[in-house]
């Protein structure tokens, strides 16, 4: 379906803009205020979703009252600048850089250009939704709050996937592991326990059973420190531990063995306190490879002459929340997973021209199945 609705420019500049606003989570107010004025200025009309004073989510929802059939959910949060002083939008050919540029600012660009474009078009009837999400890549809180409103049959999620359809996503645990025992000198380190050792000691017996007897699984200390004791032994000592898991793995289970590891392990040190606490537990998925908005796809693909491949998601992301809320989440967006997150992060801004075109080739396939969309590409002779 080729279409000349998106305009490159206009795409650019709103993906500079939004690369060049911080907005890590929990400090979102300052690019939702950009979206709000951008979108209005676009004469779209748009929802606050409130979850606080200053922090919201922002929804384009379809005229009338019935709940769409499909949303384009994009999270406007980044994780925290690892340098303050450069982290903003930079081009260099194709390559755009900065913050946020995969994950997943430029999913986001995309899908608010392809509805500025189909807005103009279908005379601001478009039969779908766009969500713009707080708090993603911290508690998930934005997706959390709209829940409580909304449900819907299908998503298409903007995080980043090469443009490659991912119908299966890995599950996640998010564990807190604390050991306790009494600060003393430092010369005494090795009278009595010490709880950063037990904590140690502890992960080194997870790490060994999940390398025997899950291979499969992805693990990584994300965060491991201890009170500040100076020439003394540590009274606390703290650490978090990521597991991705892939969409089969039966997490429960998993969950169960490694607190009974850990509890076994922290009896033999009475002198320490152990904690074993599952913050995050989301199980993975894999949808059939049929269903309204994945036949869509095939279609808008074989249109393009894009091959037809499909591939998991390896990341936790929101769409774990909208599967266990009953909705069918599609992975699709711009960037590479494994450059998200890094100093080097950066997408193509062809791959972002290419979202744009797919997502509003979508919103026209469902357009064409509610009838409204044919007269008007007639008259803007548009082929699809």
């Amino acid at each position: 379906m080729g279409n000349c609705l998106i305009q490159p420019n206009r795409l650019k500049n709103l993906l500079k803009n939004l690369i060049d606003i911080y907005s890590p989570s929990g400090k979102e107010e300052q690019i939702l205020e950009f979206l709000c004025a951008y979108l209005k200025k676009e004469c779209i009309r748009v929802h606050c979703q409130k979850l606080d004073e200053n922090r919201y989510n922002l929804l384009v929802l379809p005229p009338g009252k019935e709940e769409p059939e499909i949303v384009f959910l994009g999270h406007v949060d980044t994780v925290y600048a690892y340098d303050l002083e450069d982290f903003g939008y930079n081009q260099k050919d194709d390559r755009i850089s900065g913050l946020g540029s995969a994950d997943m600012k430029g999913g986001c660009a995309a899908m608010i250009e392809s509805f500025v474009a189909t807005a103009h078009l279908l005379n601001h009837e478009i039969p779908v939704a766009l969500v713009l999400v707080v708090g993603e890549e911290e508690e998930g809180d934005g997706t959390a709050r709209l829940l409580e409103d909304y449900r819907f049959p299908w998503a298409i999620i903007g995080e980043p996937t090469g443009m490659i359809p991912c119908f299966s996503h890995y599950g996640y645990m998010e564990i807190q592991l604390i050991t306790s025992g009494k600060r003393k000198h430092a010369s005494f380190a090795n009278k009595n326990e010490n709880a950063i050792e037990v904590l140690l000691n502890g992960f080194i017996k997870l790490s060994r059973h999940m390398g025997k007897e899950h291979p499969e699984l992805v693990y990584n200390i994300r965060d491991i420190y201890s009170n500040r004791a100076g020439f003394a032994v540590a009274e606390q000592c703290e650490a978090w531990l990521d597991i991705h898991m892939p969409p089969s793995s039966p997490v429960g289970e998993i969950a169960t063995e490694l607190e009974e590891i850990f509890r076994k392990y922290c009896e033999k040190h009475s002198r320490i306190d152990c904690l074993f606490k599952i913050f995050t537990i989301d199980s993975g998925y894999e949808l059939p490879s049929r269903g309204t908005a994945i036949d869509m796809l095939k279609r808008i693909y074989a249109k393009k002459h894009i091959p037809w491949t499909t591939d998991t998601f390896r990341s936790h992301s929101d769409a774990n929340q909208l599967w266990a809320a009953g909705i069918k989440p599609v992975l699709l967006g711009p960037g590479r997973l494994e450059m998200a997150h890094t100093p080097d992060e950066y997408t193509s801004f062809r791959e972002v021209c290419k979202a744009a075109e797919i997502y509003t080739a979508l919103i026209l396939e469902f357009a064409d199945g509610l009838g409204k969309s044919e007269k008007m590409l007639e008259k803007k002779k548009i082929i699809s």
